[in-house]
């Protein structure tokens, strides 16, 4: 799945300033190679200083909580600690403040100013360009247990008719309906391939992101199966919908949350999952980890540390019956093993500290204890798998195999498993599958990852 730590700029900040006026609209733009990403720090003064939040519109995510900050002589330093990240700028004559962000190690310029700044063009050719050849609809339903309304849109092969759907899963991280992250749209382009050729489609942004209503932050996978089943109820009281004939269709989360779903409704006519996960969340971040860590070009020894480490404290997170407790042994343990890639100028203890909030949220503490295969056993409907070859996020042949194991182990023969070669987490033709290429290709989406999908859903139609 999409790792959250992988995302260069998910961060927020509190202020405190001396005599200048730095409350308001920051903007700035990180340039990472290819990648283009925008933030924008909107400032408060409160009664005790100041607060602060931040937007990160290319990634969908926005009103992300401040961590610390100071401000002393002009110099502003913002430090992320759980996140490796440290921005140091200093605020001149014109009003804009000039600095670095650095994370990890990885320096890059950011320059904030009060003025909006033009994202350059990129080139993403297979995005479609309106008018589209179907009919589409904003929408928005309710998930009533939750009470959170969702908004979405539902693209339609024509405007009257009966149709067959599915609905689609993005993966972790805040998303909005097209999935959108560095620069690409994979689920628009997805969307508009599948509604030409007669099935619709209903995509929707992530609670608590862009137009949807709810708590992104406090979610796990579990809260977002619930949106998904709201989303299916929401499509059976559409008279252009054939009811029958409700699919699903995940990616990478979105690949666990499908099978949550189906196999508790039976009435899910066939599922999807891309680059969805058959292991244990604890095994898949080791596997992630090492193969990020590799092709970024760590040593055999430091890889084996930080696999070790982890090891020792997702064993605490399974066996931990009290949050309490679990806090408190997380927290000796990595004061006890001190972290090699804590940024310069951080306490160890904060450092340790903000780590252990992390891990004590709850959508990472789901995924740490959860084994995918549970619902993958109970899942009677016909279910497509595949996964690209080089997938360092998902990596396929560990998951495929498991996710074919274990749907046989539930009885299910209706399953196609398939590992498309030269494709990355993202299903892009790439050449190494480092997730540091996926917004410096062009493609959003393999065609062949494209055909692979609607032939076997339009195969399951017509059975």
């Amino acid at each position: 799945m999409k790792s959250r730590p992988i995302v260069l700029i998910l961060f927020l900040f509190a202020v405190t300033l001396t005599a200048q006026d730095i409350t308001g609209d920051w903007h700035g733009m990180l340039k990472v190679q290819s990648m283009q990403l925008r933030v924008v720090f909107h400032i408060q003064e409160e009664s005790e200083g100041y607060t602060a939040t931040m937007d990160s519109p290319d990634q969908g995510a926005k009103g992300i909580p401040a961590t610390s900050t100071s401000f002393e002589n002009s110099v502003l330093k913002i430090g992320m600690p759980n996140l490796g990240i440290v921005y140091k700028g200093t605020l001149n004559e014109a009003g804009t403040i000039t600095g670095d962000f650095n994370q990890y190690g990885q320096i890059l310029p950011l320059e904030l100013s009060r003025e909006v700044p033009e994202k350059e063009s990129v080139l993403r050719p297979q995005e479609p360009v309106k008018p589209y050849p179907y009919y589409t609809e904003e929408v928005t339903f309710t998930n009533k247990k939750a009470n959170v309304e969702l908004a979405g849109t539902l693209s339609l092969p024509q405007q009257e008719g009966v149709f067959p759907v599915v609905v689609l899963i993005s993966g972790s991280g805040p998303q909005n309906r097209d999935e959108e992250l560095f620069g690409h749209r994979p689920f628009l382009v997805l969307a508009d391939h599948l509604t030409r050729n007669g099935i619709a489609v209903l995509r929707y942004d992530d609670r608590g992101t862009a137009l949807s209503k709810g708590n992104f932050e406090s979610a796990t996978s579990e809260d977002f199966a619930e949106d998904v089943e709201a989303a299916v109820a929401y499509l059976q009281t559409r008279k252009e919908i054939d009811a029958n004939h409700i699919g699903l269709i995940g990616h990478s989360e979105g690949g666990i949350i499908a099978p949550m779903v189906a196999s508790r409704d039976k009435d899910i006519a066939f599922i999807v999952l891309m680059a969805g996960s058959g292991i244990p969340g604890d095994e898949l971040l080791l596997l992630q980890q090492r193969a990020v860590g590799k092709v970024s070009g760590l040593s055999e020894n430091l890889l084996m540390d930080i696999e070790l480490a982890n090891k020792a404290v997702f064993s605490m997170i399974k066996e931990s019956t009290n949050i309490a407790q679990l806090s408190s042994d997380l927290t000796q343990y990595l004061k006890e093993h001190p972290d090699t890639t804590k940024p310069p100028g951080v306490d160890a203890d904060t450092y340790a500290q903000l780590k252990v909030d992390q891990l004590l949220n709850p959508w990472w503490l789901h995924l740490i204890r959860y084994d995918p295969a549970i619902a993958l056993e109970e899942v009677a409907c016909p279910v497509l798998a595949i996964n690209g070859e080089k997938d360092l996020q998902v990596p396929p042949k560990e998951n495929l195999t498991a996710i074919q194991e274990a749907l046989e182990r539930g009885g299910n023969t209706q399953v196609t498993i398939k590992e498309l070669p030269k494709l990355n987490h993202l299903f892009q033709e790439s050449t190494t599958g480092s997730p540091v290429e996926y917004g410096q290709i062009s493609q959003t989406f393999a065609p062949e990852a494209l055909d692979t999908i609607l032939t076997w859903i339009q195969k399951q139609l017509h059975q």
